[in-house]
């Protein structure tokens, strides 16, 4: 079993990639929906988060409101670090559980965690190998806009909020550059797949 770290800039395709390292057998764990399970009603996490911030932030259906969570903590920087201590740890502690079933279930698949915050929150260190999806910032600023119908300045924000991408590079076993067309995405696909099987 080898697992891949996937993360990469906003707006840099990393989803596509995914899509496409699955078509080729790759099995995948997803960040996002792993956050979401570790915090469904009557999960540790759920839990946690209820006695911290009341239960105001419920929906009728007791799952958590994440758009009142999200403006309760995300201007305050304190706030934000509290969740993530209760959320971070938990999915984590999910991906490895997801993994060991999928290995025992799947002992010779290539297992891909796609993780936006591989580097951010130290998963790096619980993979093998990283795998960063990057493009030109220009072609990022063009595609949060076309894709969210931001102005460039709030496109521009985005992309600063996150760790800066030249530094993803750098820590990175393999580097995906998603500039163009899919075609020349999907070359680098199969090359970087030949190295992950044969060295």
């Amino acid at each position: 079993m080898l697992r891949i770290g996937l993360t990469g800039g906003i707006a840099c395709g990393k989803s596509t990639v995914a899509e496409m390292l699955m078509q080729k057998g790759a099995l995948l764990l997803d960040a996002d929906l792993i956050a979401r399970e570790v915090v469904e009603p009557g999960q540790a996490a759920w839990h946690e988060i209820i006695s911290w911030l009341g239960e105001d932030v419920l929906k009728d259906d007791r799952t958590l409101d994440r758009l009142k969570i999200a403006s309760l903590v995300f201007a305050d920087y304190e706030a934000l670090q509290k969740l993530n201590s209760i959320t971070h740890p938990r999915i984590l502690e999910f991906f490895i559980t997801k993994s060991r079933l999928l290995a025992e279930e799947h002992p010779d698949a290539l297992q891909i965690w796609d993780v936006p915050l591989l580097f951010e929150i130290n998963m790096h260190n619980e993979v093998e190998r990283v795998m960063v999806v990057a493009a030109d910032q220009e072609v990022q600023i063009s595609r949060i806009a076309e894709r969210d119908g931001f102005s460039r300045e709030e496109a521009l924000r985005r992309i600063a909020s996150q760790m800066d991408l030249q530094e993803k590079i750098r820590l990175a076993d393999y580097v995906i550059y998603n500039n163009s067309t899919k075609e020349l995405l999907q070359e680098q696909i199969d090359a970087v797949w030949e190295k992950l099987w044969h060295g």
